[in-house]
């Protein structure tokens, strides 16, 4: 069955104007969600607003919104105000410029819309999808639609359109922000990095292979209490000791893919110039060529 359109708009940059309509690229609301209840009775909660004053209960006919611009003090607004101050809803999607997509950091991303031609707007719309493909481009775009304006931007994604809301620049905190130790890497320790990445490597983003098992496991045990079945809860798992020598750890996580070296000389004759013994080759090959002599000795 086809998603349901939850809103329409038109993109619009220079002269071309393209109809669309927006559908909801997630489904949020697919997770599992608890109710409180009163545990004598099994009841629904409500929530209530109460004075940190005097305590008392207040209605919302006797709410207004503030604004703390100090500690404790207030500026408040009536609902014509705050109205006023709301973006008027146009429903257009003004391109304002185009950059290359790669260049957007992800963690500007916010919400995703797929976008889909509305009546008379399909040419249009697969001309908009084809040329940002073929350039690398995307279009960074404002869009006023619920009282707000946000920053959007419209991406290609197999021959169709996404519009994915970004957060302004002074929402994001800035990678610098978060200290990190200076630390000295040796070649050895990156090689060995590298190599786990390969050999754990995909050709594709294949997120079906996924799944979230906590929500999987979450919903069998409701199951099993509809059922009246009494839930075992098991121990919790014993810590792991931890790995202190990073070599030894990455050296582990590679025999852990079932492909890696097992002897540490392996690991070294792979990066025999970062561990700074150009020999290692010669040595290793002379000894291979050994060991078969000494067998043939023995009989």
């Amino acid at each position: 069955m086809a998603p349901r359109s939850l809103a329409t708009g038109t993109i619009s940059f220079g002269l071309v104007s393209i109809p669309v309509r927006l559908y909801a690229a997630t489904q949020p609301a697919a997770s599992v969600s608890f109710n409180l209840l009163h545990a004598k009775d099994g009841a629904r909660l409500r929530q209530q607003y109460v004075c940190s004053k005097d305590g008392e209960k207040v209605e919302r006919d006797d709410m207004v919104k503030g604004y703390e611009f100090a500690k404790d003090r207030y500026v408040t607004f009536s609902a014509d105000e705050l109205k006023a101050l709301e973006e008027l809803a146009t429903q257009t999607i003004d391109i304002a410029e185009f950059v290359p997509a790669a260049e957007v950091d992800p963690v500007y991303f916010d919400r995703a819309y797929h976008l889909g031609p509305d009546r008379g707007g399909a040419k249009a719309y697969r001309l908009l999808a084809e040329a940002l493909a073929r350039s690398g481009k995307a279009a960074l775009a404002r869009y006023a639609a619920r009282g707000k304006q946000y920053l959007v931007l419209i991406r290609p994604s197999s021959g169709r359109l996404v519009m994915q809301q970004l957060y302004y620049a002074d929402e994001v905190r800035t990678p610098e922000e978060v200290p990190v130790d200076d630390a000295e890497l040796k070649e050895p320790e990156i090689q060995l990095a590298l190599k786990l990445i390969e050999q754990t490597a995909s050709d594709a983003f294949h997120p079906e292979r996924y799944e979230d098992s906590v929500k999987k496991r979450t919903l069998e045990a409701i199951e099993r209490k509809v059922q009246g079945q009494e839930i075992q809860v098991a121990a919790p798992a014993e810590p792991q000791g931890q790995v202190i020598d990073l070599m030894e750890a990455l050296k582990a996580s590679l025999d852990a893919t079932g492909r890696a070296p097992t002897a540490p000389s392996a690991a070294r004759e792979e990066v025999p110039e970062a561990a700074g013994d150009r020999k290692a080759p010669r040595r290793a090959r002379r000894d291979a060529e050994a060991r078969p002599a000494r067998a043939t000795s023995k009989k």
